[in-house]
Order: structure tokens, then C-alpha cells, then sequence
């Protein structure tokens, strides 16, 4: 089982140090990562590994049955021994970019939920550009206008983005109707880690996310389309 170091709060590291588990050449596993898995959503983080005699490319980051696998390209001398001290360095500006997008496809998301009765059906993070699927929904280009006004109205009230472990019963009760999709998420998981901007929203979460909102810039929609019944998906890019 891989500590997942960057959890609850501390998703603004990108250097650290572990001990590794298993190494293959294709992957290495540690007892602990700052690195973030693929899922909800978000990306891998990308980065490399050092260690006494040798270094790697991480390529991908993959949670598999409580491991973490780091998947490793670019192998520079041996692997590293099990029980052996590893360096990990995670892109910075990458995971920042991913820090900046999920805070604000959680505002968006927000808004929309708030101004139009929609909730998030789905959503894809990438460092350039991201979606979000809405239903239900059939936003007009006056609508469209409208979410990225008030989605920006929000980010520049600069509120703090707080991330902490809840137990399930009390993010149950304190979870806005239509966030989160807790029902999804199973009995077995407990507690769950919560992300809370300001007084505005509260939502289960666990991806990188930035501390204050100021961070994020402004949001830049570029695209909507349908997809399907009353099914809207709107595509979004960052100024700042």
C-alpha cells in the first residue's frame, strides 16, 4: 500500500525522498508518493526518480489494488535496490497547471449547479485546456457568456481553498444537493477528503488543487457543444 503523501493538504509539494518497494523496467513502486495517480478526472503527475547509481523518467502514475506504480522511461545504470533511498521530482509547472484547472472546473461546476440546476456528469483536466459535461443542460451563447462571467466574478473574490479529511457522515450532511456524487462513492470509504472554497462550495475530491483562488487567473471558454440529450459540454483554457 503507497502513502499517498500529498493527501489531505500538501499537493503544493514537488520534491521528496521514499523508499522503494519494487522495481521492474517498467515501473517502480515506494512506500510513500507526492506524485498523483491518474483518476477523477486529472492526470498523472510526470517527473523523475534518482537514486545511488541511477535515474529515471516518470512517464505515467498508476494506482493499482493500493500500489502506486511509477511508470519509468530513460533508465540511466541499474535499478534500484528494495529497501534503497529514491529522490522523486515532480514537473512543478505541470502540476501546477493541474492544480489550477480542477480549482476551477470545481467553480464552474459550482456556478452552473447554482445558476442553472445542472450537475457535473464528467470532466477531463489537462494542463492546456479542460471540460466539463453538464446534465441537464442546453446552454445558449448567452448562457455560455454568462458561466464565464460569473465562474471569473468568483475566482477574483480570492477566496481560500481548504483541503481536509472529513469523516463520510458529516461531508454527507454539509455536501450542497448535486456536488460530488457521493452515492458513487463506496460505503467503505471513510473518511473522505473534502475540498471547501471559502463559503462557496464543499465538494469530495481527491485531486491537486490550488490554496487561494487568486492562483487560478481567469477562465477562458472556448467551446460548447452537445452531447446528447440534454447533455452540454462546455471546454474551457486559462488566461494568467
Amino acid at each position: 500500500m503507497t502513502d499517498l503523501r500529498y493527501l489531505p493538504d500538501d499537493d503544493d509539494v514537488t520534491t521528496f525522498t521514499a523508499t522503494v518497494e519494487e522495481a521492474t523496467d517498467d515501473y517502480i513502486v515506494l512506500d510513500g508518493t507526492y506524485f498523483y495517480p491518474e483518476g477523477g478526472g486529472q492526470p498523472a503527475d510526470h517527473g523523475s526518480l534518482e537514486w545511488d547509481g541511477g535515474s529515471a523518467t516518470v512517464v505515467h502514475v498508476q494506482k493499482t489494488h493500493g500500489a502506486v506504480r511509477h511508470a519509468i522511461a530513460n533508465l540511466q545504470g541499474e535499478l534500484p535496490k528494495e529497501g534503497s533511498e529514491i529522490a522523486g521530482r515532480i514537473d512543478a509547472e505541470r502540476r501546477q497547471m493541474h492544480r489550477r484547472m480542477h480549482t476551477a472546473q470545481h467553480v464552474m461546476s459550482k456556478v452552473v449547479l447554482d445558476e442553472f440546476d445542472a450537475q457535473t456528469a464528467g470532466n477531463q483536466i489537462h494542463a492546456e485546456r479542460s471540460r466539463i459535461d453538464f446534465e441537464p443542460a442546453s446552454f445558449s451563447d448567452d448562457d455560455v457568456a454568462f458561466i464565464e462571467e460569473m465562474t471569473n466574478a468568483m475566482l477574483d473574490q480570492d477566496l481560500p481553498v481548504t483541503k481536509t479529511e472529513m469523516p463520510r457522515a458529516q461531508a454527507e450532511e454539509r455536501t450542497p444537493e448535486g456536488r460530488g456524487l457521493l452515492d458513487l462513492i463506496p460505503d467503505v470509504v471513510d473518511p473522505l477528503r473534502m475540498v471547501e472554497i471559502g463559503n462557496f462550495d464543499l465538494c469530495p475530491c481527491g485531486g491537486t488543487h490550488v490554496d487561494h483562488l487568486s492562483e487560478v487567473g481567469h477562465v477562458r471558454i472556448t467551446n460548447r457543444t452537445s452531447k446528447g440529450a440534454d447533455v452540454d459540454r462546455i471546454e474551457f483554457e486559462l488566461d494568467g
